[in-house]
């Protein structure tokens, strides 16, 4: 069983920055692929950035440029840097755990959630 608790979320400016944390139990987190997805107001949950366990990357098309995940297995945390923020970002986010090494961008094939953390985006 792996618990994911995810933090840094808030209220930031349009143009700000904020990074997200996404702290994994377990002892097998490495092996683990890791997802960020959101889901804005009234709107379906989507991958948003994912890393496999090698450290590859996938970035969807709304975010590429300006979004960075990134891992530290000895931390078991995963990490979304989000800079140049949009009224558009605002959404809640959550982190996203698979049993399996490699990246896939469907929500169907995560196995683990964390609670979500609102980010908006405003001024």
């Amino acid at each position: 069983q792996v618990q994911l608790v995810e933090s840094g979320g808030g209220l930031v400016q349009p143009g700000g920055s904020l990074t997200l944390s996404c702290a994994a139990s377990g002892r097998t987190f490495s092996g683990k692929a890791m997802g960020w997805f959101r889901q804005p107001p009234g709107g379906e949950r989507d991958i948003v950035a994912g890393i496999n366990s090698n450290g590859s990357k996938f970035y969807s098309s709304s975010v590429k440029g300006r979004f960075n995940i990134s891992r530290d297995n000895d931390k078991n945390t995963v990490y979304l840097q989000m800079f140049s923020l949009k009224p558009r970002d605002t959404a809640v986010y959550y982190c996203a755990a698979r049993n399996y090494s490699g990246l896939d961008l469907r929500e169907s094939e995560y196995n683990y959630w964390g609670q979500g953390t609102q980010v908006t985006v405003s001024s």
